[in-house]
Formats: structure tokens, C-alpha cells, sequence
């Protein structure tokens, strides 16, 4: 009789990777082969890996392999499912299951998923200065070094104390069409906003600059009200990037059948990862709509979001974090990872390697100190709270 496979071991770490916490977890098995996932709820890791020793406690003995049933049991297991936490647990689980099964199969990930549909995975950059004469400048080198597609900050990004949107909206809005001027129509420029505007302030925004400056618009406001976007989308054309936050395809569901968004801005370490974002990629081919995944992570985000990639036929851009403007994370620490996804100019390589293709220096990760941290807690100029 053939041997079933069975996990042994699960076990969350949380270490400081650059500027920010990683929470990556490792799954063994009783066959030699073990998995790593990791988790995109940034600055909460706490959390993420208590509901993942929970988690733990019925998976122990489980087949790993059997990775679309461990999915639904782990979500409809509580009488409190979903959520953001347990779905970011749920994710870095089912990335290291993915992850198992490839190795045990002898096959990269995107076989699993159907197979490659393209061999390079186009990833656009983000620039790390705000609107301003730097912010354009490094632009300029991004399309040098051959990137089709550029990010930018809002204006007051970066101030960890405060945030002030109409003072942002009038020095990005003017660095916009400036940086349009500058590169050209064949640049794809976007801008982030992280949510911090309301809704008649992305409208401002968007309405002081002409048409064709921006191609698309990310988190302008926060995803929590579906009918608030749309009354924002009947305000202006640009584009809509929106979804890193989601955590199901629940959530993503108002915003793909109500065609609100434009640019699916998944991540596959908090939307439940592959079994759910397979799913919400495939709802959003029959809307006409392409992945933009979200990345601000680590090599095996990076890897799981570059399978990903490679198997859906509706894809436009992975987020890339270490480009030539942005050389200050350090999430791709090749002391801690020495095995990563590689990179060809503006694209990632799609990998041959069995599994996800990343390599983890367990030991080292073992030294990596927890660093408690919080995002900035914004204020206004009247005192008052803002979003981050």
C-alpha cells in the first residue's frame, strides 16, 4: 500500500528582514520533504502565527497533499471564519503545502496551477522619492534600465507622524503631469495612496490633472464600503488598482461583479494563497481584468506571486521591491534566503525548480530577533487621526 504522506512539524518565525517583520513558517513531513509560506499581514505577524499554532494542532498527521481539502477545513473550522488574520495564517500554509507538493512531484508550482502560460513575468517599480525633482529622476532611470511600468508615492508618504490629504493632493497632483511630460505615453504610470484619501478628495485629486496622465490609481480610499468607490468611479476614468487588503474571494466579490476595479491588486499571502487566489484569478478573467499582485514581502512572497503569475493568462505586472529606486528594504536578505527567484532587468525568470524554487537558511532565521514595531500612527493638522 502505497505511503501517505503526513505533516510532523509546523513552525511559524518571526524575524526582522530588512526594514520590516517576516512571518515565513516552515512545514515538515515524515517523507524528508518540508514547505515554506509566509505571511502578508504586516506588523500584526503576532497574531497571524498564533492562529497558526491553533492550526497546527489538527494538521499535525494530516496529508499535505491534499491541499484544496485542508483549505476548506482550516476556513470553515471555527464558527468565526475568515478575516484577514486567519486567512494570512491560511495562506502561508497552504504556499508551504503548494510548496511540498511540488517538491514531492518533482515539479515547480505553476505545474500545479496548469502549467507556465508565459516564461518572464513583467514587474513594475515603485520610486522611493516623494513628488519632487529625485522622484523624476529616478524615473528617468527606471525607463533607461528598460521598466515599462512605474509606481509613485503620494506626497507626505513617507512622514511618520502626519499626513495632511489636500496638501498631498495639490504637490502630487502637479508632480504627476510633470513626470507625464517627462517619460512619455509609453511609460504606464500609476500612483499610491494607501487609502488615505475620502472619497471627495480622490476625486479632487484626480480631477486637477488632465486626462491621460495617470493610468491607473491605487487604494485611493479604504475598500471596507463597495458603493463608496463606485461613486468615486463615476467621478473620474482613471483606473482603479485595488485588493492588497482583501482576504477571500467574498471580498474581492463586489468589486469584480460591480466592475469597480480595473487592476487586481492580490496578494497571495493574505487572500487565502494559491487555492483561493486560483479562484479569484480565474473570476477575474471572465471581467476582463488583470492581476497586479501585491508584494512588498520576501523571496518566497515573490516566488509564490511569480508562479502565480506565470499561470494565469490575465496578468500585467508583479510589484518589485528591490529595483534600481529602491535598494533600502532588504527583504531579499541572501543570507537568510541564498535560493530566489531571479531577476532579468524589469522581469522575474520563471523558475524550473521543483517546488517554489527558494531556499531558507533555517539556522540563520532561528538568530533573526522579533522586532515589535507599529506603522506610523498618522495624525492631521488638526490633531486628529488619519489613516496609515
Amino acid at each position: 500500500m502505497e505511503h501517505t504522506m503526513k505533516i510532523t512539524a509546523i513552525k511559524p518565525y518571526i524575524a526582522r528582514v530588512g526594514v520590516r517583520n517576516q512571518l515565513v513558517v516552515k512545514v515538515e513531513t515524515d517523507s524528508g520533504i518540508h514547505g515554506w509560506g509566509e505571511s502578508g499581514l504586516s506588523y500584526r505577524e503576532k497574531a497571524v502565527a498564533g492562529a497558526i499554532d491553533h492550526y497546527a494542532q489538527f494538521l499535525i498527521g494530516r496529508d499535505p497533499m491534499q491541499c484544496a481539502a485542508l483549505w476548506q477545513e482550516m476556513y470553515r473550522s471555527q464558527y468565526f471564519e475568515g478575516g484577514r488574520v486567519l486567512s494570512a495564517a491560511i495562506a502561508s500554509l497552504d504556499i508551504a503545502f503548494h510548496d511540498i507538493r511540488g517538491k514531492a512531484l518533482g515539479v515547480p508550482v505553476h505545474q500545479l496551477l496548469g502549467g507556465r502560460q508565459r516564461d518572464r513575468v513583467p514587474a513594475f517599480a515603485t520610486t522611493s522619492a516623494e513628488p519632487g525633482e529625485e522622484m523624476i529622476e529616478q524615473a528617468v532611470l527606471l525607463k533607461e534600465a528598460g521598466w515599462t511600468c512605474v509606481r509613485f508615492i503620494a506626497a507626505g508618504q513617507e512622514n511618520p507622524a502626519h499626513f495632511e490629504p489636500r496638501d498631498s493632493i495639490a504637490v502630487t497632483a502637479e508632480w504627476m503631469v510633470r513626470a507625464r511630460g517627462e517619460l512619455g505615453h509609453a511609460m504606464t504610470l500609476g500612483v499610491e495612496y494607501h487609502h488615505r484619501l475620502s472619497v471627495a478628495e480622490a476625486a479632487s485629486f484626480c480631477q486637477k490633472m488632465p486626462a491621460g496622465t495617470l493610468d491607473f490609481i491605487e487604494e485611493a480610499i479604504r475598500d471596507e464600503t463597495p458603493g463608496a468607490y463606485e461613486s468615486l468611479r463615476r467621478m473620474t476614468d482613471i483606473p482603479f488598482a485595488i485588493g492588497e487588503e482583501f482576504s477571500s474571494k467574498w471580498q474581492f466579490l463586489p468589486y469584480i461583479e460591480r466592475d469597480i476595479l480595473q487592476f487586481c491588486r492580490m496578494d497571495i499571502c493574505n487572500v487565502g494563497g494559491f487555492t483561493e487566489a486560483m479562484k479569484v484569478a480565474g473570476w477575474c478573467e471572465a471581467h476582463y481584468v488583470d492581476l497586479m499582485p501585491h508584494n512588498p514581502l520576501g523571496p518566497i512572497c515573490t516566488a509564490a506571486s511569480v508562479h502565480l503569475a506565470a499561470a494565469v493568462p490575465n496578468f500585467a505586472w508583479l510589484e518589485c521591491r528591490h529595483s534600481p529606486a529602491e535598494t533600502h528594504w532588504g527583504f531579499d536578505n541572501t543570507t537568510l534566503f541564498p535560493g530566489q527567484i531571479k531577476m532579468d532587468g524589469a522581469f522575474y525568470v520563471v523558475p524550473d525548480a521543483p517546488g517554489l524554487g527558494v531556499d531558507v537558511n533555517e539556522a540563520e532565521l532561528q538568530k533573526m530577533p522579533f522586532d515589535y514595531s507599529e506603522p506610523p500612527h498618522l495624525r492631521r493638522s488638526d490633531g486628529s487621526l488619519t489613516n496609515w
